[in-house]
């Protein structure tokens, strides 16, 4: 059944990358309310916004641990919509090489619930995969938070299965996807998995992480150097800033913590919040100079440690 429910909001999450052109102008998924307004960030100097193509992958680590992976990427037009082989999706990629981001819910989350940010970060020019994790999205039968110390494994797995696409012959996205170029975002107990992923002997290919009102997890931070961004409301009654900046304070590579005024813990993540056009421009700004290398990306983001 849970797997049902996943699939039917990813087609409904399809709809919404397809009629929101650029992705971010409509409400995060389904399965929410629509928010009261939208922001649309204007696309910076010299960068392409694509239109954004979706498909599912259906992964499992092991018969106990499904992971349903929705996968954004940049289109090439939807003129050319159309189904496309090894899942359900829409859209026929774009022309290039994409880096490659992986992105981790929080608990009783879902990659649904921040599909806007998600087909955002797409049409910026990333490939982005979202697991749904088994024990703890909204789709579980009951949410176990223990469950989250084996979400790193997860996401290292999805990882590995999403860069494997890249050499598939025959594959929509063979060719497509920058293997070599790695990030890793997560919210809240995704922070925590985000976190999880940058322990002793990770992949030197994982070259930037950013953790929205994470935490540390056992191991962090350790192995090949990354760069590292803190996003964290300053009202945010679940994870406290003590607990976000602790997490940072552990960090030896590269580091940014920035703060939100007025916001809480989930007032950035969908089109409409209170701090939704600072998280947009600043995590795609992020990602752009940490790989793709864009000094006017490094240039344009938040010098301050407290924001508007």
């Amino acid at each position: 059944m849970a797997a049902r429910r996943v699939v039917g909001a990813a087609a409904a999450a399809i709809v919404l990358c397809l009629a929101a052109g650029a992705c971010g102008h409509g409400p995060a998924s389904a399965p929410m309310a629509p928010p009261a307004a939208t922001i649309a960030v204007p696309p910076a100097p010299g960068h392409v916004t694509y239109p954004v193509g979706l498909r599912v992958l259906h992964l499992r680590r092991g018969p106990d641990r499904p992971l349903t992976t929705l996968l954004f990427y940049p289109a090439a037009s939807f003129a050319t919509v159309g189904p496309v082989r090894h899942g359900a999706g829409a859209g026929e990629p774009a022309q290039g090489r994409f880096p490659l981001v992986l992105f981790s819910h929080g608990l009783s989350g879902s990659p649904e619930r921040y599909a806007a940010a998600l087909c955002g970060w797409a049409a910026a020019g990333f490939v982005v995969a979202a697991p749904t994790y088994p024990y703890t999205s909204e789709y579980a039968a009951r949410v176990q938070r223990a469950d989250i110390v084996r979400q790193p494994d997860d996401a290292r797995y999805v990882l590995d299965q999403v860069r494997r696409l890249d050499a598939v012959p025959g594959d929509p996205l063979a060719g497509r996807i920058d293997v070599d170029h790695v990030a890793a975002v997560g919210h809240s107990a995704g922070g925590y998995t985000t976190a999880g992923l940058f322990t002793a002997g990770h992949d030197a290919r994982l070259r930037s992480g950013v953790i929205m009102a994470g935490w540390r997890a056992p191991g962090a931070f350790a192995g090949p150097p990354a760069t590292m961004l803190f996003l964290q409301g300053t009202a945010d009654p679940v994870v406290p800033r003590t607990v976000s900046r602790a997490a940072f304070d552990r960090v030896p590579w590269p580091k940014s913590y920035l703060l939100l005024r007025h916001n809480s813990h989930a007032t950035y993540l969908r089109p409409g919040d209170i701090g939704y056009a600072v998280m947009e421009s600043t995590v795609i700004d992020f990602l752009r100079w940490t790989l793709d290398g864009d000094a006017a990306a490094h240039r344009r983001l938040p010098h301050g440690s407290v924001v508007e």
